[in-house]
C-alpha cells in the first residue's frame, strides 16, 4: 500500500513537470510568434550595453538584446541584434540610442522614430532590417567636451608662442614706446595752448580783413560801372583808338608812296652811273637786236 502511494506522488511530480516544461515551451515558442528582429548597426562605443539588456520605445520595454558582435565586414562597426514586440510601429525613419538607467547604470537601447516616413520596417529573420545607431546624449557631451578640450589646448599654445620671452619684450619696448609718445603728446599740447588761445584773436582779425576785402570788390565793382558808362573813359579810348587807325591808315598810304619814289630815284641813279651823259644829251637808244639794222655780231670784229 505503501509502495503505491510512493508510486502515484512519483507519477504526480513527473505529470506536473512534464505540464511546467510544455507550458515553458509553448511560452517560449510564443514568444518567438510575436516578435520581429531587427539589427543595430553601431559606428560608435556601446559601452555597458549586454545581451538580454532591456529593449525600450518611448520609455516602454517592448523587447531585449539577442547578441552583440563585430561587423565581419568592418571591425569599426558593432552589430547589435534585438527582438521586439511584432506589433511595434517602426517605421524606416527609426533610430537606437544607447540609454541608462537611473542610479544603477545599467545600459539600455531606446528606440525612437522621427515620424519622417509612414512606411513601416519590414524585416525577417532570414534578412534582418537594419536601424542605424547614433551616439546618445551623453556620448554627444562627451564628444563636445572633448572637441572644446582639444581646441582650448590649442589655444594655450598659442597663447604660448605668442606670450613667449621674444614677444614678451617686443611687448615691454611697444609699451615704453607707448608711454614715451605719450609725453610727448603731453609737451606738444602744453606748447600748442599759448596758440590754440590766441585762435579768437586770429579769428576776428581774420574776419577784419574779409570785411575789408568786401569793401575792396564793391569800391572795383563801382569803377568798372562808371568806366562802362556812356561818354566814360572806355568809350573815349575807343574813339580815340578808332583816330588812330584812320591816322596809320593813311600813314600806310604815305609810306607805299615814298616806297615808290625810292623805287624810282634808284633807277634814275643807276641810268646816270651807266650812261652819265643821258643827264645833258637824254638817255642813248638801246643797241640793234639780232634781224635789225645795224646790228653787228660780237664774232664779226
Amino acid at each position: 500500500m505503501e509502495n503505491r502511494a510512493h508510486a502515484l506522488a512519483a507519477g504526480l511530480f513527473v505529470i506536473f513537470l512534464s505540464a511546467a516544461m510544455a507550458g515553458v515551451a509553448m511560452w517560449l515558442s510564443g514568444d518567438r510568434l510575436t516578435r520581429d528582429k531587427y539589427l543595430l548597426v553601431s559606428a560608435f562605443p556601446i559601452t555597458g550595453l549586454n545581451p538580454q539588456a532591456t529593449v525600450r520605445y518611448r520609455g516602454l520595454t517592448v523587447g531585449k538584446v539577442e547578441n552583440i558582435r563585430l561587423d565581419p565586414k568592418d571591425s569599426h562597426t558593432i552589430l547589435i541584434q534585438i527582438s521586439v514586440d511584432k506589433d511595434l510601429p517602426l517605421t524606416k525613419s527609426a533610430y537606437a540610442q544607447l540609454g541608462y538607467q537611473g542610479l544603477t547604470g545599467l545600459a539600455f537601447v531606446q528606440l525612437n522614430d522621427e515620424g519622417g516616413e509612414s512606411e513601416r520596417l519590414k524585416t525577417d529573420s532570414e534578412n534582418l532590417a537594419q536601424i542605424p545607431f547614433r551616439p546618445s546624449e551623453l556620448d554627444s557631451i562627451t564628444t563636445s567636451a572633448q572637441r572644446l578640450l582639444s581646441t582650448a589646448n590649442g589655444l594655450v599654445e598659442r597663447l604660448n608662442l605668442v606670450f613667449d620671452d621674444q614677444n614678451r619684450s617686443r611687448f615691454t619696448r611697444i609699451m615704453e614706446n607707448t608711454e614715451g609718445a605719450t609725453g610727448q603728446m603731453r609737451r606738444l599740447i602744453t606748447q600748442l595752448e599759448p596758440g590754440i588761445k590766441k585762435l579768437p584773436g586770429l579769428a576776428n582779425d581774420a574776419s577784419s580783413v574779409l570785411n575789408r576785402t568786401d569793401q575792396l570788390v564793391i569800391g572795383l565793382n563801382q569803377i568798372t560801372t562808371k568806366l562802362n558808362q556812356q561818354g566814360g573813359a572806355i568809350d573815349n579810348f575807343s574813339q580815340t583808338a578808332a583816330e588812330l587807325s584812320g591816322t596809320m591808315h593813311k600813314l600806310n598810304g604815305v609810306a607805299e608812296g615814298l616806297t615808290r619814289n625810292s623805287r624810282n630815284v634808284d633807277r634814275i641813279l643807276l641810268q646816270l652811273e651807266e650812261q652819265p651823259g643821258s643827264l645833258l644829251f637824254g638817255r642813248s637808244p638801246p643797241p640793234p637786236g639780232p634781224g635789225e639794222d645795224g646790228f653787228v655780231s660780237p664774232g664779226s670784229h
